[in-house]
Parts: structure tokens; sequence; C-alpha cells
């Protein structure tokens, strides 16, 4: 960096240091007395550990005022705080280290090596807030993004730097799935987030779901279910500033979250503890705030892009929850599983007739949207008469349209199911589609 560069980072560096005292700790908030700062600045508490025999600094943030008060939220669990204990304010926002060093790695929501290996030098230093790209300056997204997963190339094309999110309900498979599409999919590199997933799982879905061929080109962060709930949310923002790096390095990312919920869920917690008042079924204001700001910041930029498959936990598999209705209104499709195509045994549990991949017109041949269109009207065609199909009340020849329904059905059934470590590519899964529609096999 040339002398001329640095002449603004000196100016900008004080010596002066603001302190406070902390006044009280109520449930996750802790109030202090000073310092002065602003929200979203990292100050230090500073504790003597009973456990660790020394003192120690503890990374909090500024989340909120109360009556001239600072109101602070912990990274980490609150102990060994005490009232008089001395709050420093560092005037910075939360910053992570990011670099190439990082891929293969899992970390923690402040960059940290989960396994407590140090990090290289030379890694470049950001924070995890940002604004979403400028409109205008947003490419617009004409190039298919193969993802290897047969019923999503197929039917639900994605495209790069498109946003999707795969909406389901406990125990039908979006892990699995999102396993599948970081081990099989062309992009450049995966960053996953795990926010708020048991601790059991992380290990679970780096070595199963993952695999070493996906976890060699990934960077995992991951906020398990323990950690407080500002941990679980700058998750969902470290994640996504890693992307935003390696996007602006040219790259085509793909990020993967699971899920966007449980940051709904931390942000919650969050609000209901500085006194927001309850809105839509007890969450937050700041919830619906807070959504469109993470969930934009992915896409297209004039370097690189960053296609996003985000997890949404639904409650009692309905869809239209607030959260779910939410998000589904900001991105540009989703993807539904479906519990009861589960309980078939057919995986991916994709409800095609029930999922949308809004580009998919503008990415496609006419051919391959004929195609698709033909197979969607023949599946809904059998999902309107189903019943009477199930129950023998259909009799053969009374409908040409579901007379043709019933004889593709098992074809379609077939084509839309994929096995877990089974890799087909974008061109294969297209020809196939194709070939059953024009000639009822594949």
């Amino acid at each position: 960096m040339r002398a001329a560069e640095l002449i603004p980072h000196v100016e900008s560096i004080t010596t002066l240091r603001k302190y406070g005292k902390v006044k009280r700790v109520i449930g996750l908030m802790i109030e202090s007395q000073g310092p002065e700062s602003s929200i979203g600045e990292v100050c230090f508490i500073h504790v003597h550990s009973s456990s660790k025999g020394h003192n120690i600094k503890i990374k909090a943030e500024v989340v909120g005022f109360r009556e001239e008060k600072v109101v602070l939220m912990p990274f980490t669990h609150v102990h060994d705080i005490s009232p008089g204990s001395i709050v420093e304010a560092t005037g910075r926002p939360l910053e992570i280290k990011v670099g190439e060093a990082l891929i293969g790695k899992v970390v923690d929501p402040l960059g940290n090596p989960i396994d407590e290996s140090p990090l290289p030098i030379g890694m470049r230093v950001v924070t995890t807030e940002k604004e979403p790209p400028n409109p205008l300056m947003r490419p617009p997204i004409d190039e298919v993004m193969e993802v290897g997963v047969r019923p999503i190339d197929s039917m639900l094309t994605v495209g790069k730097g498109q946003r999707i999110g795969i909406f389901a309900g406990s125990g039908v498979g979006k892990s699995t799935l999102l396993g599948m599409v970081a081990r099989n999919t062309k992009a450049d590199l995966n960053v996953i987030a795990l926010v708020g997933e048991r601790g059991r799982e992380v290990r679970e879905f780096i070595e199963r779901d993952l695999g070493p061929e996906g976890a060699k080109r990934s960077v995992i962060v991951a906020a398990t279910s323990d950690q407080p709930a500002l941990m679980r949310i700058k998750g969902a923002f470290t994640a996504t500033a890693i992307a935003e790096y390696f996007r602006d390095k040219g790259l085509n990312v793909m990020l993967m979250m699971d899920s966007v919920t449980r940051v709904a869920m931390a942000q919650r917690e969050i609000g209901l503890a500085i006194g927001e008042p309850p809105a839509t079924k007890g969450y937050t204001p700041s919830v619906f705030g807070i959504l469109p700001k993470l969930l934009e910041r992915t896409g297209t930029n004039e370097n690189g892009s960053i296609t996003a498959f985000y997890t949404v936990l639904v409650d009692g598999d309905d869809m239209n929850e607030p959260i779910a209705d939410t998000v589904r209104g900001i991105l540009d499709g989703h993807i539904v599983l479906d519990r009861a195509i589960a309980n078939r045994g057919q995986y991916p549990a994709i409800n095609v007739l029930k999922s949308v991949s809004r580009l998919m017109n503008h990415l496609i041949d006419k051919k391959h949207l004929s195609a698709a269109d033909k197979i969607r009207q023949l599946m809904s065609t059998y999902d309107q008469a189903e019943d009477l199909i199930s129950i023998g009340a259909y009799k053969k020849g009374s409908s040409q349209e579901i007379d043709e329904a019933i004889r593709f059905n098992p074809q379609i059934k077939s084509l839309l199911k994929q096995a877990f470590d089974e890799k087909i590519d974008l061109a294969t899964s297209v020809h196939q589609l194709v070939k059953l529609a024009e000639k009822g096999e594949w």
C-alpha cells in the first residue's frame, strides 16, 4: 500500500479510549453507564475469570439504549460479569478476517476456526454488515447455474445469482438436499452457514451430507443452538460477508444457509429482550426489517455472483406462517419439500407443483420449457384425480387427459427421484426430461 493511501487510515486512528461501567444484567442484556458508542459497535467488558484465574475481555455489541444507559448483548454466555465491570468501546463494528486460506475450514460467527487452529497472516479484514449492491449495478441473471440435482435442474432451473428458498417442516430432508447441492454444483466455491443447528449435526453434516469432495471447496460457518442469540444472527451475516468477499474476486459462489427461520428466532429473542413489542405471532418488527437486509446482499454484482439457497423451517408445515411468507416474497423462487412425498420414499421430496423458479422461463430454451410445462400439466391432472384413482372410482377411458397422466405417473416419479450419492449433470437431466415429455420414456 502506498504512503498516500495510508494517510486516511492514520488520520482515523485515535489514541482516546472510551470507558463505561456495568450497572446491571437482566437476562440476555447488560446495561452500562457509558461508554459513548453507537448501535452495532463492538465493546469489550473487562472481567476477572474465576475459572481461568486471570482477567479476560468479553466481546459484546451495542444493541440499544435505555434511559441514557447503553444496552449490550454479549457474544458469549454471561459469566463473571459484575456491577462495576469496565466496558471499553472499540469504535468499530464486528470485523472478521477473510481469505483463500478459509476454504476447507469450519469457523465460528467471529471468523475463528472451530478447531482452534491459527489463521494465517495476510488475511483481509471485512465488516460483517454491508449494504446490498446498487440495484442498477446488478447485471441481469441470464446464465444457468448447474446444481447437479435432477428435479431442480430439469423442472426448477436456477440461474447464477438467483436466490431460492427451501421450505419444509422438520425431518423432511433440507440438510440432505443442501449436501447434494454442495457436492454436485458447478459453482466455484460453497459458503455454508449452519445457524442454530444441534452440536451433533454440525460434524454429521460435514462428514455425511457434505463429504470430503464438498468440504474441500467449502467454507462452513457454524453457530450451534446453545450459543447466544447474537452469535446465531452473526453466523448468517458472517457467512454472507465471506461469500461477498469471494464474489468481489470474480467467483460464482454458492451460499447455503440453514436456516433463515432460526436467524429470525434469534432476532426475536434480542428484540423482546430490549423491549420491542411483539407483532405477528410474537415476532418483533425488527425481524421483518433484518430479513431483507440479509437476503438482498446476495445475487449478482459487476464482479461475480452469489447463488443462494436459504432453508426455511415452516412450523407445522404451514407455508403461510409469517417468516415463510416474508422470505417467499423477497426471494426469486421457492422449493417446497413435502412430508407426504418423503413418506412414500421419494427423495429429494420436492413438491414440483408447489415450487417455482421465477427466472426459469428466461434461462432455458423453448424445447426445455415446453417439456417442463407438459410434465407439470400431467402432474397437476394426476394430482386432481388422485383420490378417484386411489379408491378405484375412476374408469379407464373416461378422460383422455387422466389416462395419459396415469400412464406417465410412474416415469415422472422416477425422473424426480435421485439417490443421495448420485450426480447427474444438467445436460443429462434436460435430455431425460425432454425424452420423457416427447416419448413417454427416458
